[in-house]
């Protein structure tokens, strides 16, 4: 576990985008999984303005989103699939068939889980995931007491996540309160991680996550025992 310490959250955003943008042009195929919420915004921003510089061919990278809420269409401005598209996808030239996220209007749940577990791996697994982490210690939207050997499944959201999130929304009742995420072994598989930190909220989590013992109770320390995992927080995480 590699732990980079920079100055604030553009300094985080920046090398980020650098990493991701060496891997995207170091690699003859990619899979890349991505992130949502505050943390990355930046990075995306960051990223596709490297990319559409140097004009890089993005034919050979697929990705595939951590999570989406339940109940929410592709459409919906609080949707992950409006996010990954406004953010990101909208700014550079991936081919639109190369970007895989969960239904979160399929009409079976548990049908649709097992579909995206079986696309990952069909994809040939994840070659660098961004995650960043909750105050509570979750990743992806695995909530404390998520077993580790969990694959993509349906999850009931923690009131704090709800909470947390309601920032996205008009009013905290409608934030949904179940989502699909990819589980803390799919994520494990990915041959490579880079943790996004920024914040003093997240302090602790970030504390607790390199040094307490791992439990599922905090489900961010299971990264302690990837091999291949960088950090990159800001100084008010770290302080």
């Amino acid at each position: 576990m590699e732990l980079r310490r920079v100055e604030d959250y553009d300094a985080m955003s920046l090398l980020a985008a650098r990493i991701v943008f060496d891997r995207i042009v170091n690699s003859e195929r990619l899979v890349l999984g991505l992130a949502t919420g505050s943390t990355p915004e930046a990075m995306y921003d960051h990223l596709a303005e490297m990319l559409n510089r140097d004009k890089v061919d993005l034919s050979h990278v697929y990705t595939v989103n951590l999570d989406e809420y339940v109940g929410l269409s592709e459409g919906h401005p609080q949707s992950y699939h409006h996010y990954m598209e406004t953010m990101f996808f909208s700014k550079v030239d991936i081919p639109a068939d190369h970007t895989f996220l969960p239904d979160g209007k399929a009409p079976d749940l548990e049908v649709e889980v097992e579909r995206y577990e079986l696309l990952i791996e069909e994809l040939g697994g994840v070659d660098l995931q961004i995650l960043g982490i909750g105050r509570n210690g979750h990743i992806g939207f695995n909530e404390p007491g998520t077993s580790f050997d969990s694959r993509t499944h349906v999850v009931n959201l923690a009131e704090s996540t709800v909470k947390d999130n309601a920032r996205f929304f008009d009013t905290v009742d409608e934030v949904p309160r179940q989502a699909l995420t990819m589980g803390l072994h799919t994520i494990m598989n990915a041959k490579s991680i880079l943790l996004l930190v920024s914040g003093d909220e997240k302090e602790e989590a970030l504390e607790c996550m390199i040094d307490c013992e791992v439990s599922e109770e905090l489900p961010a320390t299971i990264l302690q025992t990837h091999p291949d995992v960088t950090i990159i927080a800001d100084d008010e995480a770290l302080e």
